[in-house]
């Protein structure tokens, strides 16, 4: 488990490996153990003291469509909807090719990580959704530490290369395709050939200047993300040539507690579970389910820029996350919605009436102030009562490298750059300006797999 997870020792650094992975995040470590069980030799390279990137943060779960858990679950889907609203979702700007594998391959990552004995049990729903697609394991625990731990434990077991802290500082490109890196260990530079590098380094959330670039309207934002995700893939990619798209299209997440110095997400389940966001006055104004976008945009158009997520222990039980939440102070919590409202300096008939009217709403299944239609499975009603102030903070970058949907990486000519392979948030194109909850934990799943296979067999066709 990623407690006791030992990275292999620096002095075990081989100078020849087929794969070269960039970044322990989901992507990286499913791609190294895909591309492990079909006989590569692999090392996973990652900068940061910690293993698992910004997975480490991810909450709600992973999405899929048409599977058996969704079936247990008396959930009948459709893969074709999946495709439909996440391209809706998305301004219809994701990349067609990349957007069908991606959701036709979803149900399969489930199993794949089912065979690794690594269990998505549970289903809630996320913003933009008509159907619960996003699972999470039994115990409700939030996706990302869940599953950095368990593919971890596959690592272990399968005697994969993990090496920390060693940063990539440079592509090696030999004969017109990239034949490996050149790194920077303790201050010392070190190149390492490889037949091919998958980079799975992430996106570039909490780069100032990269942001500053792209989007300045965000520069001061704050962000979810770990301090790691500088875009430094991006950078490598670069050099050798490759085209970046789509880079001005930065999520910003809603619900993000920011009145303390370390920044928390909170996670979309606390919605999906039956959670409503109430402002100053304690009242409703956006369907609270609608895409990270317009609900992000509704937070912002308010006099004060922040909101509250109000919840019951009803929504609690159904989020383990919310413990964590509470445990760091993050919560505010009354054994009445009069006595939470006083807490939090909102007018106690508002707030009383609104949450009422809400759960009227959800005995009638019919929200007609916002049309809601989702997240709407029990009522606020249970003591003790909970609210965790939120505003938008940047999240997550849908732009990056130019990629196929076979994780090849391209060049400004749309030509391929051989060797050379990208998948995740480094990679650009699958979500459009706006990432739909639930989906970057089923990418780097997807995509790390995708990455994986594709790298095997550009490996077999070069020998």
């Amino acid at each position: 488990m990623a407690t006791k997870f030992q990275p292999t020792p620096i002095s075990q650094l081989q100078d020849q490996y087929d794969v070269v992975i960039v970044g322990s995040g989901a992507t990286g470590l499913t791609a190294a153990i895909q591309a492990h069980e079909l006989g590569m030799t692999v090392a996973v390279l990652e900068k940061e003291d910690k293993l698992g990137g910004n997975t480490n943060r991810a909450s709600s779960g992973m999405n899929a469509a048409e599977t058996n858990i969704q079936l247990k679950h008396g959930i009948i889907d459709n893969v074709a909807d999946f495709y439909h609203e996440t391209y809706q979702d998305g301004g219809r700007l994701n990349d067609k090719d990349m957007l069908g594998y991606f959701v036709y391959h979803t149900a399969p990552a489930i199993d794949w990580l089912a065979d690794h004995d690594i269990h998505l049990d549970d289903i809630t729903v996320t913003g933009g959704m008509s159907q619960k697609r996003t699972h999470r394991p039994a115990s409700m625990a939030p996706i990302g530490g869940f599953l950095i731990q368990h593919l971890l434990a596959v690592v272990q077991q399968e005697q994969i290369a993990v090496f920390q802290p060693v940063r990539v500082t440079h592509l090696q490109m030999k004969n017109g395709r990239i034949s490996g890196v050149k790194v920077t260990i303790n201050g010392v530079d070190r190149h390492i050939n490889a037949g091919a590098v998958i980079l799975a380094t992430g996106g570039f959330g909490a780069s100032q200047e990269i942001l500053k670039k792209y989007r300045p309207d965000l520069a001061n934002y704050k962000t979810t993300n770990q301090p790691g995700a500088t875009g430094d893939g991006l950078k490598l990619a670069e050099e050798v040539g490759a085209e970046l798209m789509q880079m001005n299209l930065v999520q910003v997440h809603p619900t993000v507690q920011q009145d303390q110095p370390h920044v928390y997400l909170i996670g979309e389940a606390v919605r999906g579970e039956g959670a409503i966001l109430v402002n100053a006055h304690g009242e409703r104004f956006v369907n609270e389910l609608n895409t990270r976008k317009i609900v992000s945009n509704a937070i912002t158009a308010l006099p004060e820029h922040s909101a509250y997520l109000i919840f019951d222990q009803g929504i609690r039980d159904r989020v383990k996350a919310i413990d964590f939440y509470d445990q760091v102070g993050l919560v505010k919590k009354a054994a009445t919605l009069t006595q939470l409202a006083d807490k939090l300096g909102i007018d106690p008939d508002h707030l009383v009436e609104t949450v009422q009217k809400w759960n009227k709403s959800v005995a009638s299944h019919h929200d007609a102030q916002f049309g809601r239609t989702t997240g709407m499975d029990r009522p606020i009603e249970q003591p003790q009562f909970g609210a965790i102030h939120i505003a938008p903070a940047v999240h997550y970058t849908m732009g990056g490298i130019h990629i196929t949907p076979k994780t090849q990486v391209l060049d400004g000519n749309g030509n391929i750059i051989k060797g050379l392979f990208a998948a995740g948030e480094v990679a650009g194109g699958l979500h459009g300006n706006n990432r739909v909850g639930g989906n970057s934990i089923a990418e780097t799943v997807v995509f790390g797999r995708q990455a994986g296979q594709q790298v095997t067999l550009y490996l077999r066709q070069s020998r």
